[in-house]
């Protein structure tokens, strides 16, 4: 009897495993780098919303970019980096880091996160596994979409002591800060 019972368990244990097995993404890969995307491009979204007019012009030192610069250098590089990822021509014309207005840099930057997410989010393993550029610059897609998360990340790295320096809490702080309560 109890012999039995503990093959019932087995045979019950090895027919769940397919079950689990589903709870995988089917692009593991593409999963996790658009989950690390969506971050980054919200965090940057919400910078640039939350920051008000006044401060674009900040910069918490002479040799430094300007808020406003980190801005547009983000929505810049979101654009060039996923224009490489794609294998097309860079679509943006305009250099974001000489605008000064919040309202054309928060537009750049939710236009340049679209474009990047239109990738992301069609993406699988298999077409991120594949190689773009020639030569040197030869790479899969995956390695220069790690390399913008990256860069996002360390660009947000850059404004959020501009943030702080103007009593701002950064929206990464703040929902860290609503996720405790």
């Amino acid at each position: 009897m109890m012999t039995r019972m503990w093959q019932i368990v087995v045979i019950a244990g090895m027919l769940a495993m397919p079950a689990a097995a589903q709870e995988t993404p089917t692009d593991p890969l593409a999963s996790a780098l658009k989950r690390q995307w969506d971050g980054i491009a919200l965090n940057l979204k919400e910078a640039a919303e939350l920051v008000p007019e006044p401060q674009y012009s900040f910069r918490p030192s002479p040799d430094v970019k300007t808020f406003a610069g980190e801005m547009g250098h983000a929505a810049n590089t979101h654009y060039a980096f996923c224009a490489r990822i794609k294998g097309e021509p860079n679509p943006n014309k305009t250099d974001y880091e000489k605008e000064t207005s919040k309202d054309t840099l928060v537009k750049a930057v939710m236009a340049s996160n679209d474009y990047c997410s239109s990738i992301v989010n069609g993406a699988t393993d298999k077409w991120l596994m594949e190689i773009v550029g020639q030569g040197a610059q030869a790479q899969p897609r995956a390695a220069i979409l790690a390399a913008h998360i990256a860069h996002s990340n360390e660009t947000y790295g850059t404004v959020v002591p501009y943030m702080r320096m103007s009593k701002i809490v950064p929206p990464s702080t703040a929902r860290a800060m609503k996720m405790k309560k």
